[in-house]
C-alpha cells in the first residue's frame, strides 16, 4: 500500500481538475434548486483527497529514491515532446503545500463568499488553479511547465476578473493578463530556442546539455534573458510588477493563493533553469539587478499604501526579489527555502486581511482602529504571520536568513537587513492602524469571523509556527558559530528597530496629508508606485496605440485599396471585352492572327 501511494501521487493534480469539471452544472446554471453550496463541497472534497494523497506520499517518500515518470505526448521525426514528472521529497513537499493551502483557502472562501451569487464558478476556477499549481510542483519538463504556467495565466485572468461588473476589476484582469503575456511570449522563444539547440526539454537533459554545450556568449546571453522573462512576469518583478497590485481587486481567497504559491510558481521554474542561466553572466547579473530594484522599490511603495491588500502585495514582490537575487547568485537551495517560508507567512497575513475586510467592509487602513480586542483569532494571525515574515526568532524566515548568511556577499547582507527593517516597519504601521487606537465608525461592530474563516487561520498559525520543523528536514537551522553571531545579531536588531520605528511613527487617519510640500510629494511618489503607470501610458501604451493606428491606416488604404483596384480593373476589363463578342468566327480568327503577328514582331524587334 505505501508503495502504491507513492507511485500514483502523480494523479494528485488531477483531483482539482475533476472538481472543476464536476462543478460545471452549477456554474452554468443547469442546476439551481440546490443552490451553489454543493459545488463548493465537491471541490473541497477533491482538494481534501489531493491533500491526503500527496501528504501520505510525502511521508512514504522519505524512504524512497527519487523517481522519473515519462509520458511521450508527441513524437514526429526528431521532435519528441515528453511530459516528465519528478517524484522526490522537495517536489512532494511543494505539492503538499499547494494542496494544503488550496484546501484551507477553499474553506476560508466558504465564509468569505457565503452570499456570492456565483460561488460555484469561483470554486471551479480554484480547482483549475490547484491543478495547474500541482502540476508545476511535480513537473520535470520545461515544455509541460510552460503549458501549466499558461493555465495559471488564464486562471489569474478569470479570478481577478471574477466580479466582472465592476470597471476596476475588468481593468485589473486585463492588465494582469497582458502583463504576463509579455513575459510569456519571450519565455516561449527561449523554450523553442532550447529545443532547437539540441537540448531535450526535461530539466535533467537541460542541465546535462548546459554543462557541456559550446555556444557563443551572445547566444547564452539571449537564451538566458529569454528564459527569465516569463518568471519576471509571473513573480511581479520590475518592470512587469504592477499587475499584482491591481490584482487585489479580485476576491480575497484567491489573493491568499496568488500572493503565496502562485507567484512562487514562476520562481520555482526559474530555480530549475539555474544550470542554463549559470552559463550567462549577463542573465545572472540581470536577475540580481532586477531583484534588487524590485525588492527596494516595492517595499518603499508598501510604506505609503493605505489599502491593506495592496501594502501586503507590494511586500510579496519585495521578497520574490530576494528569491531572484538568490538565483542570480547561483544559490537555488536558498531560493527554494525563501519561497517556502514566505508562502506560509504571506498566506496567513492575507487570511487575516480577508477577515478584516469582510467584517468592516473596507480595505482602507486609515478607516480602521480598535478591533484587536474583538477579533482575537484575526489579530493572532496577523501577528504570527508578521513575525514569520520579518525573520524574528524562532520562526521560518529567521532560519532561512541565517543559513543564507553563510554564502551571501556583504552587500546582500546589507540589502536583507534594509528589507527586513522596512518590512517590519510597514507591518507595525498596519497593525497599529487596524488593531490599536480609537474605534472608528467602520469598526464599531467588528465581531470575530465565523468558523469557516477562523479554522483556516488557526491551521495556518500552527503551520507557520511549525515551519522551522519542516525546514529542519534539510538541516536548515545551522549550528551556531563565531562566523554567524554578528549577522544574526544584526538581523534581530533590524527587525526590532523596524518594529520600534513603526511603533513610534506618527500615524495619519483618512484625509490627513502632510503640510510640508516636499514631504507630501514624496508620499505621493511612493503611494502612486513611482508614477510608473503614467510613464507606461506615455511610452509603451502610446507607442502601441500609434503603431495600431498606422497598421489600421495601411490595412484600410493600402491593402484594401490594392484589393479594390484589382476588383475594379477586373470589372472594367470585363465590361470592355463584352463589346468584342459578336458571335462571328471570322472576327475571332482575325483577332488571334493579329495577336500572333504582334507577338512575332515584338520578338523580332528584341533580336530573338
Amino acid at each position: 500500500m505505501p508503495q502504491w501511494i507513492f507511485d500514483t501521487v502523480w494523479f494528485s493534480p488531477v483531483y482539482g481538475l475533476l472538481g472543476a469539471i464536476v462543478t460545471l452544472p452549477w456554474s452554468l446554471g443547469l442546476i439551481q434548486r440546490t443552490g451553489q453550496r454543493p459545488a463548493a463541497y465537491l471541490n473541497m472534497l477533491a482538494s481534501l483527497l489531493a491533500f491526503l494523497h500527496s501528504g501520505a506520499a510525502l511521508l512514504v517518500g522519505q524512504e524512497q529514491l527519487p523517481r522519473e515518470l515519462m509520458f511521450h505526448w508527441l513524437h514526429v521525426a526528431d521532435l519528441d515532446l515528453t511530459l516528465a514528472l519528478h517524484l522526490s521529497v522537495p517536489s512532494l513537499l511543494a505539492l503538499t503545500t499547494v494542496n494544503s493551502f488550496t484546501l484551507l483557502a477553499q474553506l476560508f472562501a466558504l465564509g468569505y463568499m457565503e452570499k456570492d451569487w456565483s460561488l460555484a464558478r469561483f470554486y471551479g476556477l480554484i480547482g483549475f488553479f490547484e491543478s495547474a499549481l500541482g502540476g508545476i510542483a511535480l513537473s520535470d519538463s520545461l515544455f509541460l511547465s510552460y503549458m501549466l504556467l499558461e493555465m495559471l495565466t488564464l486562471s489569474t485572468y478569470l479570478l481577478v476578473g471574477f466580479w466582472y461588473a465592476q470597471p476596476l476589476v475588468v481593468k485589473a484582469a486585463r492588465d494582469a493578463f497582458l502583463t504576463k503575456r509579455v513575459g510569456d511570449v519571450v519565455f516561449l522563444m527561449g523554450v523553442v530556442a532550447l529545443s532547437g539547440l539540441g537540448s531535450g526539454l526535461t530539466f535533467p537533459e537541460i542541465a546535462t546539455w548546459a554543462a557541456t554545450a559550446d555556444l557563443p556568449p551572445a547566444v547564452w546571453t539571449l537564451l538566458g534573458l529569454a528564459l527569465i522573462a516569463g518568471p519576471i512576469g509571473k513573480c511581479a518583478q520590475f518592470p512587469l510588477h504592477l499587475w499584482l497590485d491591481e490584482a487585489m481587486e479580485g476576491p480575497n481567497p484567491a489573493s491568499v493563493l496568488r500572493n503565496s504559491i502562485v507567484v512562487a510558481a514562476g520562481a520555482y521554474v526559474l530555480i530549475k533553469l539555474e544550470p542554463v542561466l549559470s552559463r550567462s553572466p549577463v542573465a545572472l547579473d540581470a536577475l540580481v539587478i532586477l531583484g534588487t530594484m524590485t525588492a527596494v522599490g516595492t517595499i518603499l511603495m508598501a510604506l505609503a499604501q493605505i489599502d491593506m491588500k495592496r501594502t501586503l502585495s507590494h511586500s510579496t514582490s519585495a521578497y520574490l526579489g530576494l528569491v531572484f537575487i538568490a538565483v542570480g547568485l547561483q544559490q537555488p537551495d536558498v531560493a527554494f527555502w525563501l519561497l517556502f517560508a514566505h508562502a506560509v507567512a504571506k498566506a496567513l497575513l492575507f487570511m487575516s486581511a480577508g477577515a478584516i475586510t469582510i467584517t468592516t467592509s473596507s480595505q482602507d487602513i486609515t478607516e480602521m482602529g480598535g478591533i484587536g480586542r474583538r477579533m482575537p483569532v484575526t489579530i493572532t494571525s496577523f501577528v504570527v504571520g508578521s513575525l514569520g515574515l520579518v525573520g524574528l526568532f524562532p520562526l521560518g524566515m529567521f532560519w532561512v536568513f541565517c543559513r543564507w548568511f553563510v554564502t551571501m556577499p556583504t552587500w546582500v547582507l546589507g540589502l536583507v537587513l534594509v528589507i527586513n527593517f522596512l518590512c517590519a516597519l510597514n507591518l507595525t504601521r498596519v497593525f497599529r492602524l487596524v488593531f490599536l487606537g480609537p474605534v472608528q465608525p467602520k469598526t464599531r461592530r467588528t465581531p470575530e469571523v465565523a468558523w469557516p474563516m477562523a479554522v483556516p487561520m488557526v491551521a495556518m498559525i500552527f503551520i507557520t509556527l511549525l515551519t522551522p520543523v519542516v525546514l529542519r528536514q534539510w538541516e536548515l537551522p545551522p549550528v551556531w558559530g563565531p562566523w554567524q553571531r554578528g549577522e544574526v545579531l544584526l538581523l534581530i536588531t533590524s527587525g526590532a528597530l523596524g518594529i520600534g520605528a513603526g511603533a513610534a511613527l506618527e500615524l495619519k487617519r483618512r484625509g490627513v496629508r502632510s503640510a510640508q510640500r516636499w514631504w507630501r510629494l514624496g508620499e505621493d511618489f511612493l503611494a502612486y508606485d513611482f508614477y510608473i503607470e503614467p510613464v507606461y501610458q506615455a511610452t509603451v501604451v502610446q507607442l502601441v496605440r500609434v503603431m495600431s493606428r498606422l497598421t489600421a491606416w495601411v490595412d484600410r488604404y493600402l491593402v484594401d485599396g490594392l484589393v479594390h483596384l484589382v476588383g475594379v480593373s477586373t470589372i472594367f476589363s470585363g465590361q470592355l471585352l463584352k463589346y468584342s463578342v459578336s458571335g462571328k468566327s471570322q472576327i475571332y480568327l482575325l483577332t488571334i492572327l493579329g495577336g500572333v503577328v504582334l507577338v512575332g514582331l515584338w520578338f523580332l524587334g528584341n533580336g530573338w
